[in-house]
């Protein structure tokens, strides 16, 4: 049982910046609203807190001083779903209940199939391979249902900006970036200005302000 703190000032975050699946957990506190200290970590040199409250040492770790015993949250989509059930201005939630079984499909795609071929297609070296073209090409048709599910409303959780978009838009960002002059070359108009506008928006220039590394 995680319990509630009793200030928003009990909250850390171990992060990285550039972690999709710790933007997609800064993305949804800020959301939230809650205030929170952000520890940004160097990943070759693990703080050893970080370790000791999550053995597996991936980021975000959300760690919630307040209460007995120590209360941690280190699946992303888990932090979501925490700070967005104290506290949920934006409707995220109520987003994701709208768009049913599709959207919850999304997220498992983005999570699973997609983030599979994005790692090979990012770092080809890292699995033993030349090239990274055939993971692109496979990760690009996740892509398509996305244009798809775009082509008839604005977002993906449906009229407003939501936990589905949250979610998956880190990890689009970071397939894009990697071949941006061929991501642009493709006819994913809506997905592409749907990606823009999210970086150009104020919650992600928010979420990706540099910070120091965290020492101990």
């Amino acid at each position: 049982m995680i319990s509630v703190p009793e200030s928003v000032d009990n909250l850390v975050l171990y992060t990285f910046r550039r972690c999709p699946y710790a933007m997609r957990a800064r993305l949804a506190l800020r959301s939230s609203g809650m205030s929170y200290e952000a520890r940004e970590i160097d990943l070759k040199n693990k703080p050893q807190h970080m370790l000791t409250l999550s053995p597996k040492g991936t980021v975000p770790v959300l760690w919630i001083k307040s209460g007995a015993p120590v209360s941690v949250l280190d699946q992303s989509l888990t932090i979501m779903r925490w700070c967005l059930s104290l506290n949920d201005p934006s409707h995220w939630l109520a987003g994701l209940e709208n768009a049913g079984h599709t959207g919850w499909s999304l997220i498992e795609q983005n999570d699973g199939v997609f983030k599979h071929h994005l790692d090979r297609y990012k770092y080809p070296s890292r699995f033993g391979l030349i090239s990274g073209v055939e993971h692109r090409d496979q990760a690009a048709q996740q892509l398509w249902v996305l244009q798809e599910r775009l082509q008839g409303q604005q977002f993906l959780s449906g009229a407003h900006w939501g936990l589905v978009d949250a979610a998956v838009a880190p990890f689009v960002r970071q397939f894009a970036h990697t071949d941006p002059d061929w991501f642009a070359a493709q006819a994913w108009s809506k997905l592409y200005t749907w990606l823009k506008n999210f970086e150009a928006s104020e919650d992600f220039l928010a979420i990706m302000q540099k910070h120091p590394v965290w020492t101990e």
